[in-house]
């Protein structure tokens, strides 16, 4: 069985049952009701995490990509994958870094939003520095600090059913709070996304599993449903200049960006990290395998009471082909 530990007071993961005030459609077949291929030039909401994820959005803010196709985007970030959700539930977002389980949790509570592409993204497995901890089945009754309910404890739970063994939740919401607790040995291990995970390895934590070279993916950006009815040009345009943010990313030095990343709650350090980085992937689609396992899971979770169909929750149409 596993127990989960509270360290500190969560904002609970509360999806309220009423929607969040938008009027919303169920499918994009009605997608140019505005009649526009251009953007609309009102400004659309974003929210990100200081994860990787984040990276190609900040960088087509700040080097004016998103400008450029016409698109007005502002750029939320927050701490932890609970705030975010607060700031969704408050109607305050428009389109946002999130996972697969998160949209069909929403989806079950009647926040109607859909997954439009992946991210780049890749989570670290890591136990602390003085643990002796060096293989993953060594984590059999240990504390991991995570956040319950979103990939982080997908990802630990699909680790765990393959070595065969079980582990103890540590709730500590924010990233700061899990990397200090992880390097002071307050923890034996933490489920952390990139830059952050390499660069708590350089501190003394110890390496252990990657969702990347284990094929999990469930990270995703989702937009509500009322965006993608009302503004799909904007949608469009958006996925355009994160691309161009991709490129940008994939031939020039980390350092000479590391300093934008800092001003959106990322680590000074951080450049290092991306500088050991061969290339960063355009947005894709999420593998509908992929899909399918995080919406199972989240209903053996009881986050939803039904199966949501890859049809259901995703919109893969404004990617650049």
């Amino acid at each position: 069985m596993k127990k989960i530990i509270t360290l500190s007071i969560l904002l609970l993961f509360v999806l309220y049952t009423a929607a969040c005030g938008k009027t919303t459609t169920t499918k994009s077949d009605n997608i140019d009701t505005n009649n526009s291929d251009k953007p609309s030039g009102e400004e659309l909401a974003i929210g990100i995490l200081p994860a990787e994820s984040a990276i190609p959005i900040i960088l087509a803010k700040e080097n004016g990509y998103f400008d450029k196709e016409g698109v007005n985007v502002s750029i939320k970030a927050f701490s932890a994958p609970t705030d975010r959700n607060v700031a969704i539930q408050a109607n305050e977002l428009d389109g946002t870094i999130a996972d697969v389980m998160t949209a069909a949790a929403f989806m079950e509570n009647g926040i109607k939003m859909k997954i439009t592409s992946d991210i780049s993204e890749d989570f670290k497995i890591l136990s602390s520095p003085n643990s002796g901890i060096t293989k993953m089945k060594e984590l059999n009754g240990k504390n991991i600090s995570l956040v319950p309910n979103f990939i982080l404890e997908y990802i630990m739970d699909d680790f765990a059913a393959k070595e065969d063994f079980t582990y103890n939740i540590v709730e500590i919401p924010s990233f700061s709070g899990r990397a200090e607790a992880l390097i002071a040995d307050k923890v034996d291990g933490v489920v952390f996304t990139e830059p952050q995970a390499s660069m708590l390895v350089s501190q003394g934590a110890n390496l252990l599993g990657s969702s990347t070279e284990a094929s999990i993916k469930g990270g995703t950006i989702l937009f509500s449903e009322e965006i993608i009815s009302s503004k799909p040009a904007d949608i469009k345009a958006f996925y355009k200049a994160y691309n161009k943010a991709i490129d940008y990313m994939n031939t020039t030095k980390a350092e000479e960006y590391g300093d934008i990343l800092t001003k959106y709650q990322f680590p000074d350090a951080m450049s290092k990290y991306l500088a050991t980085k061969e290339s960063f992937p355009y947005a894709n689609v999420v593998p509908k395998d992929s899909f399918d396992s995080i919406v199972q899971w989240t209903k053996d979770k009881g986050q939803i009471t039904k199966i949501y169909s890859y049809e259901e929750l995703t919109d893969f149409t404004f990617l650049p082909n």
